[in-house]
């Protein structure tokens, strides 16, 4: 991918992934945030989150071209088998699979630590977000009507659900994140996914 490489997000990032975010927040409706976070804030959220659920960013030159994060779904413990996902890109690098090459390796690795369900929430119509869930194998399952208001007009939401293997009748928990961080296979899925 000409020189970007992928990593795990550290607090470090926190800065550079507000930059991407914002104005996403402020311009549109991709996001139901009306408030972009500061990068003290994305930094706290890498903190805080990473131990349980893998973040991953794309440099190039040591500037952060997107990121990519799974994130808890819902509090209660039955769905601890489930995350929501996000992927967003700089404005001057979306159309050059940045998302892309994030957004197969966070899969691969969530396979991995042995969550069942990932879902993706998008703002509709968004052809360019739903041409790029299906082709990672995502199915619509929910269309919520007028469900968010924002920028002074209601927006619908797609809800789009990938399926990890099968399901037993006594899973073992996911593997927290923080037991994945510095392995060899995630470092050799990192490289691979930046062509390395």
């Amino acid at each position: 991918m000409n020189g970007v490489t992928l990593s795990v997000a550290e607090p470090r990032h926190g800065d550079s992934i507000a930059a991407i975010y914002r104005p996403y927040v402020e311009t549109t409706a991709i996001t139901f945030e009306t408030e972009a976070p500061d990068g003290g804030t994305v930094a706290d959220q890498i903190r805080a989150r990473t131990d349980q659920y893998p973040w991953l960013v794309a440099e190039r030159d040591r500037r952060v071209l997107g990121y990519a994060f799974a994130s808890q779904l819902r509090t209660q413990a039955a769905y601890r088998w489930t995350v929501e996902l996000s992927v967003y890109v700089d404005r001057e690098w979306r159309g050059r699979e940045i998302g892309s090459a994030l957004y197969a390796p966070l899969l691969s690795i969530l396979d991995r630590q042995g969550f069942q369900s990932a879902y993706g929430v998008v703002t509709v119509p968004n052809p360019e977000s739903v041409g790029f869930h299906e082709s990672f194998g995502f199915d619509r399952i929910a269309l919520f009507s007028e469900v968010g208001y924002k920028l002074g007009e209601w927006h619908d939401v797609a809800w789009y659900e990938r399926t990890f293997g099968g399901r037993g009748d006594d899973p073992t928990a996911p593997v927290p994140f923080a037991d994945c961080k510095g392995t060899a296979w995630l470092s050799e899925l990192l490289a691979s996914a930046s062509g390395g």
